[in-house]
């Protein structure tokens, strides 16, 4: 989908994008802000926060936030009803993961994975709620790991496997309101999340995937960014509930 097909989707709305300062997250903002968005993003990193508004201006409202916090979530909220305008579209992005095989898994691993990834989602989502408008969409980020089979990455994978639980159950609970909620999946996408799993080599560990998958080489930011706004428009109506998978055929390789 593009914005040729659908040009300005978004004209008028305000959107949430956790996660928004890199990779997938920053993506999604440049996509929202081109279809006529007005985007709260977050981030933890105050650096980053401000280079995106130098860059996109009053097109966006920046709040650093770290997701897991339920103080710092809610402060975001606090600069949601500031703007007065209500939520259309929430993209819960914000996520975190690393290698780690079972024998070196610390009972501080567990808590800081279902930390942000479980707790954070559901923190955000359910801050979300008193400003969501009539036909609000909400997209979720989850993770071709929730499968289980990727080796030392159980953690990330089980957290992303409860929160794709949680988002079939909140579509449910939603419904009666008019409000969808879908899971966007990607898989192996040209990040500094996935370079970060291999600290000092993360571009060979990028072409090291690539060339096991169909195509060649991983996803861009933006071949995501495309299916996430496909979620939160009206081109998506009759999907709540669904997971979608954007993975260029890693679930076939």
């Amino acid at each position: 989908m593009n914005s040729t097909a659908n040009p300005n989707a978004l004209t008028g709305r305000t959107a949430l994008v956790t996660g928004g300062t890199s990779g997938i997250g920053l993506a999604v903002v440049h996509r929202f802000v081109a279809e006529g968005a007005h985007v709260v993003l977050t981030g933890r990193r105050q650096a980053q926060l401000d280079a995106v508004a130098a860059e996109l201006g009053d097109a966006v409202t920046t709040v650093r936030a770290d997701a897991s916090d339920p103080a710092q979530v809610a402060a975001l909220f606090d600069a949601v009803a500031a703007r007065g305008t209500g939520l259309d579209a929430v993209h819960v992005n914000a996520g975190l993961g690393e290698f780690k095989p079972l024998a070196d898994v610390s009972p501080a691993d567990i808590d800081a994975a279902f930390a942000t990834n479980v707790r954070g989602t559901t923190l955000t989502v359910q801050g979300a709620l008193p400003f969501l408008n009539d036909g609000a969409t909400i997209v979720v980020t989850g993770s071709t790991a929730a499968s289980g089979t990727e080796k030392s990455f159980g953690l990330y994978g089980a957290s992303k496997a409860a929160v794709a639980t949680l988002t079939r159950t909140w579509a449910a609970e939603l419904a009666p309101r008019g409000i969808r909620i879908n899971t966007v999946i990607p898989g192996p996408t040209e990040t500094p999340g996935l370079k970060g799993l291999a600290p000092g080599s993360g571009d060979a560990l990028v072409q090291q995937i690539a060339a096991g998958l169909p195509f060649g080489r991983v996803l861009r930011p933006e071949e995501v960014a495309a299916v996430v706004l496909f979620l939160v428009s009206q081109e998506s109506s009759g999907m709540t509930g669904s997971e979608v998978y954007v993975d260029g055929g890693s679930t076939i390789a």
